[in-house]
């Protein structure tokens, strides 16, 4: 048996916030135009990106809208793409995606 934490590669290259799988809301477009909305566990969030926990698939490249606390005046939306939808043992998908960086 190998110890595969050896061969991987750090992706991050922000802080790193654990969410603690506080709900929020994504918002995409299926095939057909039409646009589709969940509510889904924010598992981490930084400033290039967070992972969601869905029990569905988003594919990658799809353009998204994130929204933090939807129904409250403080609410806060990012628009990002999915970069990575990987199916868990469990059958639930971790869903990262790739945030928007304002110039």
């Amino acid at each position: 048996m190998t110890d595969s934490s050896n061969h991987e590669i750090e992706r991050r290259q922000h802080f790193r916030l654990d969410m603690e799988k506080e709900l929020i809301d994504i918002v995409w477009q299926n095939d057909n135009g039409q646009d589709i909305q969940k509510k889904v566990a924010c598992l981490d969030f930084s400033r290039g990106g967070l992972r969601v926990d869905s029990d569905i698939a988003i594919p990658v490249d799809t353009p998204v809208t994130v929204i933090f606390k939807r129904n409250s005046p403080s609410a806060q939306s990012l628009k990002g793409t999915v970069l990575r939808c990987i199916k868990q043992d469990t059958g639930w998908f971790h869903i990262a995606f790739l945030l928007e960086t304002k110039a």
